[in-house]
């Protein structure tokens, strides 16, 4: 207001005590056009990393970089935070519960210190997913304490609840993104085998809910509506027919972006004609791993995508266009070094033992995606 009552006065004094009435209402429509010029954002982009996975090997080296008081994860995200914090929204698979300690576990029940969601969320990542398989792996306990923890770092969170309560208050969650309403649902396959107890909600994948919810989150003012889906066969590098089903079902309700995670290796991601919407919409059917110990080539690294988000002839918010980049997960070298996560655009910086592992799994990743993927190009060349 303060700048507005600068700029009118200015205008004023440089038309003199005679100037018209009409140009005074000029110069005041001129100001306040420059304001909505700026308030609106033409586009928006939101990025997408696969699963955080927390092995035992990882859990050991964060604690020797922390000296035995406190897990350190630095340097785990350093070379990679750039790109996720140039996006309007970021989201990750938290794939390991916050139990609390004292002892943290890898596989096959996973447990994390909190200072794993930390060095994230400082990554650049806003949005955690927490409905996967391995979500209840430390009891419900942990489970309901991972959502108390990721409310204590100050991050958004969606896939599980303390209860059916908390379920109906929180669903639909819709985050308005430099004016762009976008609302966001997760869902698992399964969890394992552990059963949700003492009134634990999990979202699992059931069409029906799935309807449901997508339904009230575009009655909730949602203008793009992001489901994000843990699905799939662990280790397979194209997708299943359940999986491109599920999908099909997903776009005909109406979701403008499909996400996938959980096989630990990338798949496909294409750009496809929604008849729902009328627009096009986009399908990733997993972007593999984000950081882990996994050893076999495929499960070295992952993808990352990124959505644009713009605005059509009609003002409307719309899905524009996707492109994707490969990481490598790679490991320390010494007891100094820690996990590390290094983009495709810096691999001088993979240590020399590791670069064959990297290559394998970018010659892997590139065939996939060049043979299948349908109008999502790489980014960085």
């Amino acid at each position: 207001m303060m700048i507005r009552s600068i700029l009118l006065s200015f205008a004023l004094l440089l038309a003199g005590c005679g100037s018209s009435t009409a140009r005074q209402s000029d110069s005041a429509r001129d100001v306040e056009s420059d304001s909505i010029a700026e308030a609106v954002t033409p586009e928006i982009t939101l990025l997408f990393a696969g699963d955080a996975m927390q092995h035992q090997a990882q859990l050991d080296q964060a604690k020797i970089r922390g000296g035995g008081s406190r897990y350190d994860y630095s340097q785990c995200f350093t070379m990679i935070a750039p790109e996720i914090q140039e996006a309007d929204y970021a989201v990750v698979n938290l794939e390991v519960p916050l139990g609390g300690g004292p002892v943290y576990r890898g596989y096959p029940c996973f447990s994390a210190p909190d200072s794993y969601a930390e060095a994230l969320r400082d990554a650049g990542f806003d949005l955690f997913l927490t409905s996967n398989n391995h979500c209840l792996d430390s009891g419900m306990k942990a489970a309901r304490r991972t959502l108390t923890a990721l409310d204590s770092i100050g991050v958004d969170h969606i896939g599980t609840y303390n209860d059916s309560v908390q379920r109906e208050q929180l669903v639909p969650f819709i985050k308005d993104i430099k004016g762009f309403k976008i609302g966001f649902l997760n869902y698992t396959y399964g969890t394992n085998g552990i059963e949700p107890r003492d009134g634990m909600e999990v979202a699992i994948i059931d069409r029906d809910r799935m309807a449901r919810e997508i339904a009230a989150t575009r009655a909730a003012g949602a203008e793009l509506v992001v489901v994000t889906v843990h699905w799939g066969i662990e280790y397979v590098l194209t997708q299943n027919k359940n999986q491109e089903n599920l999908a099909q079902f997903l776009l005909d309700q109406g979701t403008d972006l499909v996400i996938g995670g959980h096989p630990h290796v990338i798949q496909p991601m294409m750009v496809v004609d929604n008849e729902k919407t009328g627009k096009k919409s986009l399908v990733v059917y997993s972007l593999g791993n984000f950081i882990s110990n996994m050893k076999t080539a495929d499960t070295r690294g992952g993808a990352l995508v990124r959505a644009v988000i713009g605005r059509d002839e009609n003002g409307k918010p719309t899905f524009k266009e996707a492109n994707y980049d490969t990481f490598l997960s790679a490991k320390p070298t010494g007891n100094s070094d820690n996990y590390c996560v290094i983009p495709s655009w810096m691999t001088d910086s993979i240590p020399a033992a590791q670069r064959e592992h990297w290559n394998i799994f970018n010659r892997g990743a590139e065939k996939i995606f060049n043979q299948y993927n349908v109008d999502v190009p790489r980014k960085h060349k």
